[in-house]
């Protein structure tokens, strides 16, 4: 997390890297911020849950903006599977289509009312 923009300390009582990896495990592992919280006390850092929260609040959008700057997709490889799943959705069945990578990429997923070659090949452009 060193990459990311340093967070302006002023009118905060604890470093940067404290409140980075607090707003990180917020959304990495879908925590509360009482999780956050005892997780953080586990390392004798004494922070609320309210703390947690404001964080999240206000850097939680500027560090996701960086990391996808920063994260570079991978290209994906030059084998591709098409699957198809029937779904009923509102009553009414519907055809789930996913366009998947030979490493468990999903590249793409569409969702259609028709079962028939020229969905599949819509999917297929669209990737």
């Amino acid at each position: 997390m060193a990459w990311m923009r340093q967070v302006s300390d002023a009118r905060h009582r604890f470093p940067p890297a404290i409140i980075q990896h607090a707003v990180w495990l917020y959304f990495r592992f879908a925590l509360s911020d009482r999780d956050v919280e005892d997780l953080l006390a586990e390392r004798s850092i004494d922070v609320s849950c309210e703390t947690v929260r404001r964080w999240v609040l206000k850097f939680g959008r500027i560090y996701a903006q960086q990391i996808r700057r920063r994260r570079r997709r991978p290209r994906p490889s030059d084998r591709w599977h098409l699957d198809e799943v029937f779904l009923k959705i509102g009553g009414k069945i519907v055809y789930l289509w996913r366009a998947v990578d030979d490493e468990g990429e999903v590249l793409d997923i569409l969702v259609q009312s028709k079962r028939d070659k020229k969905a599949a090949l819509k999917l297929l452009r669209k990737c």
